[in-house]
């Protein structure tokens, strides 16, 4: 490893456990950044798509209470 790498991991161990948390996620969105982007967006249209479904009223609703059941069942817990 560089010198400058093992500084940088020296100072980062120095940060708050949040300040590492974000730094975490600055470098992980440095190496994923366009995949992210694309991601958020699709997941806004797919927002947008659910909200305007249950305005309409043609949303089926689930209690919380069956998907929880219905996903210990599947994982068998």
């Amino acid at each position: 490893m560089s010198q400058t790498y093992e500084a940088l991991e020296r100072e980062a161990r120095l940060l708050s456990a949040e300040e590492r948390a974000q730094l975490v996620d600055a470098l992980l969105e440095s190496l994923r950044g366009d995949q992210i982007a694309e991601f958020e967006a699709a997941w806004a249209v797919e927002i947008e798509r659910r909200v305007s479904m249950y305005e309409r009223g043609e949303a089926k609703l689930v209690a919380a209470k069956d998907v929880f059941a219905k996903a210990r069942l599947i994982s068998g817990t």
